[in-house]
C-alpha cells in the first residue's frame, strides 16, 4: 500500500510537469493509452479474455462514469491548482465511500463514524475556504474529481467478482483515454509535439500509474483490508513533499488545520470500521 501511494503521489507529479507544456486532452489521452497497452498485454499474458458479457453490466457502465469523471476533473486539478491541496482534498475519498456505502448498500455506519465525516467534510472545507477571499474556484475541480473516485471505489464494490484486476485497468484506462478525448473536444487546442522532457514525464505517468494499480489491488486482496488501508494516507507525505520539494509550493494554516482534520476522522472511521466487525 506504501509502494501504492508512492506511486501515486509520482504519477501526479509526471502529469503537473508534463501539462506545463501540453494541453491536458492531449495528456489524458496519452495516458490513457499507455495503460491501456500494459494493462492489455498483462490480461492477455494471465490468459483473460477482454471482450466478456461483464464488462457492459450495470456496475461496469456506473463505473467508467466515475472514472471518467474522477479522472478528468483530477488531472485538471493537478494541472491548474497546487499539487499538494489537491492530494490533501483526495483523501476524503474514503469518507464519502463510507458513507456512500451506508446509503446505497445499506452497510451500518454508527452515529460516531456519522460524526466523523462531517468533520472530515469540514476539513475539506477549511482547506478550499468558500466565501473567502482566499477561495479559489478552481479547487471545486479537485472535489469534483474527489467525488468521481468514491463513486468509482463504489461501484467497484459491485462489480463482477469475475471480472479480473488486469480487466478492470484496461477499462479504467480506456475510461481515462475517453476522459482525454472530451477534455480535447471542449478545449479544442491543436496536439503540441512533446520535447524529449515531456516525454520523458509521461512515459514516467504511465509506468507510475500501473505500479501504482497493480501495487493497490495486490494490497487490498492480499491483506486486511482494516490493516492496509489507513496506509492510505502516507499518500499525503509523499504529494505534499513533491509539491513542496518540486514545485515550490507552501502550506497554509487553513490547509494544515484541514489536513488533520481529514486523516484523524479517516482513521477514526477505520478503528471503528474494526471495531463493529471484531463484535
Amino acid at each position: 500500500m506504501v509502494a501504492s501511494m508512492a506511486a501515486f503521489a509520482a504519477e501526479d507529479a509526471f502529469v503537473k510537469a508534463a501539462s506545463v507544456a501540453l494541453p491536458v486532452g492531449q495528456i489524458l489521452i496519452i495516458f490513457g493509452l499507455g495503460g491501456v497497452f500494459v494493462f492489455t498485454a498483462l490480461a492477455l499474458w494471465k490468459g483473460d479474455s477482454l471482450f466478456v458479457p461483464e464488462v457492459v453490466s450495470p456496475p461496469m457502465l456506473v463505473r467508467v462514469i466515475f472514472e471518467i469523471t474522477g479522472r478528468l476533473f483530477y488531472v485538471l486539478a493537478i494541472s491548474l491548482t497546487a499539487l499538494s491541496s489537491t492530494t490533501v482534498i483526495l483523501q476524503a475519498t474514503p469518507l464519502v465511500v463510507v458513507a456512500g456505502a451506508a446509503l446505497l448498500f445499506g452497510e451500518r455506519v454508527g452515529w460516531r463514524r456519522w460524526a466523523a465525516i462531517l468533520i472530515g467534510l469540514v476539513g475539506v472545507v477549511v482547506i478550499i475556504q468558500p466565501g473567502t477571499n482566499s477561495f479559489s474556484a478552481m479547487s471545486i475541480l479537485a472535489l469534483v474529481g474527489m467525488i468521481g473516485f468514491a463513486g468509482r471505489d463504489l461501484a467497484s464494490r459491485a462489480a463482477p467478482a469475475s471480472l479480473s484486476t488486469n480487466i478492470l485497468g484496461v477499462y479504467g484506462f480506456l475510461s481515462v483515454l475517453f476522459a482525454g478525448l472530451i477534455v480535447s473536444v471542449w478545449q479544442d487546442k491543436a496536439f503540441v509535439q512533446p520535447n524529449a522532457g515531456v516525454s520523458l514525464a509521461l512515459l514516467g505517468a504511465i509506468l507510475a500509474g500501473a505500479v501504482a494499480y497493480a501495487s493497490l489491488m495486490k494490497a487490498m486482496r492480499t491483506g486486511e483490508v482494516s490493516a492496509v488501508t489507513p496506509f492510505r494516507y502516507t499518500r499525503l507525505l509523499f504529494g505534499v513533499g513533491l509539491g513542496v520539494t518540486v514545485f515550490g509550493e507552501q502550506l497554509s494554516a487553513s490547509m494544515l488545520v484541514g489536513t488533520c482534520l481529514i486523516v484523524l476522522s479517516g482513521l477514526f472511521i477505520l478503528w471503528r470500521g474494526k471495531q463493529a466487525a471484531d463484535i
